[in-house]
């Protein structure tokens, strides 16, 4: 991933805390978008909070039995991610693009919009990833698909994919991006700390099961 027309590298250090902190609010703030409560709204469906495990994201969407709508919600909630991303990396390079991705992370799991209470963040985990290049998001959607098809655990494929993909990046010679997604895997397994529970008594939803 290159960097963009002038690197925040080149700039004064006022400069420079003053673009990163730009990249961080306008990512945060694509972040914050709640695609799933804003589907769900407007095709009637009422509020996707009240259902399932109360999280606005693409897997309890699917519990309202729309598959359109949850994929709606995953393509979107991802795409915000890769957004934020790809314009901080185009105008200002990979400093900004670092922060631009992880405040799209933290908008989505703690929207202003609604009290902080957002979704558990592992579509637009994906999002800032594949922002980051195709590879290392393929990583991920191998890791998913392989584990959801195994154990038909949402949550489960998710954390494995979480462990999987800081490792794989550091291998992959992007050291300080690896350290930006092992801080944001761990905020993605405090999210899930409930499903984790679950998980361990047997009482985890299963991928499909409606709320």
């Amino acid at each position: 991933m290159g960097g963009g027309p002038q690197s925040v590298r080149q700039l004064s250090g006022r400069s420079l805390a003053l673009i990163i902190l730009a990249a961080l609010v306008v990512g945060y703030l694509l972040g914050s978008i709640p695609f799933g409560l804003l589907l769900t709204r407007a095709a009637g469906l009422g509020d996707v909070r009240s259902i399932g495990s109360g999280n606005i994201g693409a897997t309890n969407v699917l519990r309202t039995g729309h598959k359109g709508l949850a994929a709606a919600t995953l393509l979107l909630d991802m795409f915000k991610g890769t957004v934020a991303v790809l314009l901080a990396n185009h105008f200002f390079g990979m400093e900004a693009a670092m922060a631009a991705g992880f405040g799209a992370f933290i908008g989505h799991i703690f929207p202003v919009w609604l009290g902080f209470k957002g979704g558990k963040g592992v579509a637009t985990y994906l999002g800032v990833l594949l922002g980051f290049g195709l590879n290392p998001a393929l990583v991920f959607a191998v890791v998913w698909i392989a584990m959801a098809l195994m154990f038909r655990f949402s949550s489960l494929a998710a954390l494995s994919a979480a462990i999987i993909v800081p490792v794989s990046l550091f291998y992959m010679g992007m050291p300080m991006v690896a350290l930006m997604f092992g801080v944001m895997s761990v905020i993605v397994f405090w999210k899930h700390r409930a499903n984790i529970q679950r998980l361990a008594a047997g009482t985890e939803s299963k991928i499909g099961s409606k709320g």
